[in-house]
């Protein structure tokens, strides 16, 4: 579901970029939980947050609703680490994000299959 997301600055997808990896996603259908670690390119990526926030939306639409949803930044990968985490686990601060239009075409545009 995830591994076609485009990066937002370059004309690649996550999978590509080694930004998701399979090992790196667990999925616990009795438990109805999905846990994704990604990789930043850089450890000061400044599109961190947004590179996050569209693995979640893409997991969001495609996932059924009893699904627990956990993004994060793997360990170690990043400088804002703890607070990306903390941004993509607060489901308000998600909705919120998901409310400016900006934003919300910038995730649509990461999550747009390429021609």
């Amino acid at each position: 579901l995830i591994r076609s997301i485009n990066d937002p600055e370059h004309p690649l997808t996550l999978e590509e970029l080694n930004v998701v990896e399979q090992m790196r996603v667990k999925v616990n259908d009795a438990e109805s939980t999905v846990s994704v670690e990604f990789t930043p390119t850089i450890p000061h990526c400044s599109m961190a947050t947004l590179i996050g926030l569209s693995i979640k939306v893409k997991l969001l639409r495609s996932l059924p609703e009893r699904f627990k949803l956990d993004v994060h930044i793997t360990p170690g990968t990043h400088a804002s680490e703890h607070a990306v985490n903390k941004q993509l686990a607060d489901k308000e601060r998600v909705a919120a994000a998901l409310e400016n239009s900006h934003l919300l075409e910038v995730v649509n545009q990461c999550l747009t299959a390429r021609s």
